[in-house]
Order: structure tokens, then C-alpha cells, then sequence
């Protein structure tokens, strides 16, 4: 399925090889035949924004919607399981998934990492993509709720898979809930987190290291590029690369 080629793209870190790939991405939109009207409409105009605006801009906004605190994280079994053991396993079994299926990834990206998952759904049937989407739904209508509150064009893209899902979620309820969380990606809340995470042991000979936890983590994603790599077989075919809200 393309659209969910054109969806991860839109959700990957901004570069100059995305913005090439402009005319492609719209195509796939273009000729979808599952999105209602509106939403493939907000996708267009998204699809402008990340490819016309200027690079510097859009990656200096991905970094403060996406890497700061973990309310917005792209990482899925953060939502789920937080940094407990459950979530390792969980990941250990999507990458059995995905090589079961011929997905093989790069050992910087997690396989939760949510781009790289719709890249692997790309290529299910569509029984299986539409499974696995209502399995996240509610992951997927958080994320848009909180992306629509904090005025981000990437809210489109949750909308977008909540519809393909089939499943649809308490708006109301959704923005009460959100709307009364206490934001994690202010300097205050980020700090806190340096506090809490960066504890130092020392050993018996003086000296000293710091855990890896979720900061250390996030450090490391923003160190490396955002790229997925996938296998030469399920990059053959691929493209370059609910309702809309009011």
C-alpha cells in the first residue's frame, strides 16, 4: 500500500531528498482510493509544508515535536510499556515479525519506531495492515490529539491511519484528557528528566559512569539520521520515498 509509504516519509526527519521527492509523494495521494476528500486534502498541504519550507525550519521543528519529552515519541511501545522490560520483549517479537517477512533494518532504528513500521505494513495485504492499525488505534488518536493541541501539521498523519484503522475514538473525551496532561518537552519537565535519569556509579577504582535510560536514548537518536533501510527486495516497488479535523 503506497499511501502508507507516503505517510511514513511525511513522519521521517526532514531532508533534502525528502523534499525531491515532492511530485511522488503527492501522486500516491492523488490516487488513493481509501482517505476520504478532506484528509487526503490536509495531507497535500502537508506534503507542501515538509517539501517547500524552508529545511533548517522544518528539522529544527521535528526535533521540538518529536525528540523532547515522550508524549509525542514516534517510538510505539513507549506509549505502551515506558522503559519496562515489556517493551524489550515486545520489540524482540515486531523484529521476529518483520524477518519473518523479509524486513530487514538498520541496527540504529528501534523497531517501534513508527515510519519504519508503516514501511513494513506497505508491503501486507490489507487485511494485515488494517489488523495491525486497530491493535495501535489508541496510540494513534493520543499522538493526533496531542500533535492538534500543540498546532502540528503531523497531527494529519495519526488522523490519516485512525481512519484506515476503522476505529474511531472519543474526540472529546480524547481533548479533555489531553488537555489537562502536564507537558513533558518544557526546559523544566527536560530537566527534571536530566535529573532523574542521569545517576552516576562509581566503581572501586574512582571511576565513573552514567546510565544509558531514556535521555541517553534520545541523545542518540538525535545524533543519528532519521533514514530508514530497508532490503533491496522491499525497496523495488517503493515510492520516492476519521475524518480530518476541522
Amino acid at each position: 500500500m503506497q499511501l502508507l509509504k507516503v505517510l511514513a516519509r511525511v513522519l521521517e526527519y526532514p531532508t533534502a531528498e525528502l523534499q525531491a521527492s515532492k511530485d511522488a509523494l503527492i501522486a500516491v495521494v492523488l490516487e488513493d482510493k481509501r482517505l476520504p476528500r478532506q484528509l487526503k486534502e490536509q495531507i497535500l498541504r502537508s506534503i507542501d509544508m515538509v517539501c517547500t519550507d524552508d529545511l533548517l525550519d522544518l528539522q529544527e521543528n521535528y526535533v521540538g515535536t518529536f525528540d523532547k519529552g515522550r508524549a509525542t515519541s514516534l517510538l510505539l511501545f513507549e506509549h505502551v510499556h515506558g522503559e519496562s522490560r515489556d517493551r524489550g520483549q515486545a520489540m524482540v517479537d515486531l523484529m521476529e515479525e518483520y524477518r519473518a517477512n523479509g524486513l530487514e533494518i538498520d541496527a540504529r532504528e528501534l523497531p517501534d519506531y513508527l515510519p519504519l513500521f508503516l514501511e513494513y505494513l506497505s508491503t501486507r495485504p490489507w487485511d494485515d495492515i488494517k489488523n495491525w492499525l486497530e491493535d495501535i488505534h489508541h496510540i494513534l488518536g493520543l499522538l493526533g490529539e496531542r500533535l492538534y493541541q500543540r498546532e502540528s501539521f503531523y497531527h494529519v498523519v495519526m488522523d490519516s491511519l485512525l481512519e484506515l484503522s476503522g476505529r474511531t475514538t472519543n474526540r472529546q473525551e480524547l481533548a479533555q484528557l489531553v488537555a489537562s496532561e502536564e507537558r513533558d518537552d518544557t526546559p523544566e519537565a527536560l530537566d527534571k528528566v536530566w535529573e532523574e535519569e542521569m545517576v552516576k556509579f562509581v566503581d572501586d577504582q574512582g571511576s565513573s559512569c552514567s546510565t544509558g535510560g531514556v535521555v541517553g536514548q534520545r541523545r542518540r537518536e538525535l545524533e543519528q539520521t532519521q533514514t530508514i533501510h530497508l532490503s533491496d527486495q522491499l525497496l523495488t516497488d517503493a515510492t520516492p520515498g476519521q475524518a480530518g479535523r476541522a
